[in-house]
């Protein structure tokens, strides 16, 4: 049998997940696992390993263009990356980034780009921002599209931050990302992606916002899930790795494939043992 058959039957043996389930997931408090994949043949070896959730992100900017931060992305990009993507899923439900420029002059051209990216095969659009972004978010879900909202440290503002940097450390911050959070469940967000923020942060957005799955990138263990950039958890990307981050691809001195090191990342997150929260938290 061949690789990719085996692949498809590995897969084949999941239902499709879809957003009642991973709402049920996240009630029973199962950890939903999440990688952002950017094309078919790693989309079915990430299927195939588990991976709950996949997510077209941005960050094609960096890990696949070579780029030094995601603003350049822009929704050509983001629909021809989905697509791609699409093609090599059997079961994990998929998520497209609204890139920036796409979504921030009004609802209508949030809906517009949000179509865009469901006609390539998206079944959830994400967008980044707080308070400014719940009225789009609501016009959004009112529509039939569901959404993913993208709170602490959001990468396509990352110089009206001040640099990558973790949000929401004195109190005043995290007050303002709980209300964020909370103006997102009540907009009908379904989905949350915390990205670097204080654990304790986190544990008090899930708290407040009961409504929304929340799933962290720095932000500790009490998310409803984790995600990670698949080309960060297999140590394919040069320079400082942050805190955050796992090396999946070795076990010791053993050198992981890339089915092995995906499916060690699944293992790890259903199991509570990633992220540590002394080790990838603050």
């Amino acid at each position: 049998m061949s690789v990719h058959a085996t692949e498809t039957a590995a897969a084949g043996t999941r239902t499709r997940l879809n957003l009642v389930r991973l709402r049920e997931m996240a009630a029973r408090d199962e950890p939903i696992t999440m990688l952002t994949c950017y094309e078919a043949t790693l989309a079915r070896l990430v299927d195939a390993a588990g991976v709950d959730v996949v997510l077209v992100g941005d960050s094609l900017g960096n890990v696949v263009q070579g780029r030094s931060s995601t603003l350049p992305v822009d929704l050509g990009h983001m629909a021809y990356h989905t697509e791609c993507v699409a093609r090599g899923l059997a079961s994990s439900w998929l998520i497209g980034d609204l890139p920036f420029g796409s979504y921030e002059a009004s609802p209508q051209q949030a809906l517009e780009s949000a179509i865009t990216l469901m006609r390539a095969g998206a079944q959830m659009v994400k967008l980044e921002g707080g308070g400014p972004m719940v009225e789009t978010v609501r016009f959004l879900v009112d529509r039939g599209i569901p959404v993913c909202a993208h709170l602490g440290l959001t990468p396509q503002r990352v110089h009206a931050l001040g640099g990558f940097r973790v949000q929401g450390r004195d109190a005043a911050g995290a007050e303002a990302l709980v209300a964020d959070a909370r103006a997102m469940a009540e907009a009908g967000a379904a989905m949350l992606v915390l990205e670097l923020v204080p654990s304790a942060v986190a544990r008090q957005v899930r708290a407040a916002a009961p409504g929304l799955i929340t799933i962290g990138i720095g932000a500790g263990p009490d998310t409803h899930g984790q995600v990670l950039v698949l080309h960060d958890m297999l140590g394919w990307t040069s320079g400082r790795r942050p805190r955050f981050v796992h090396d999946f691809s070795r076990d010791g001195e053993h050198a992981r494939s890339v089915p092995e090191a995906v499916a060690a990342y699944v293992a790890e997150v259903k199991a509570r043992r990633f992220p540590d929260p002394v080790q990838h938290g603050y």
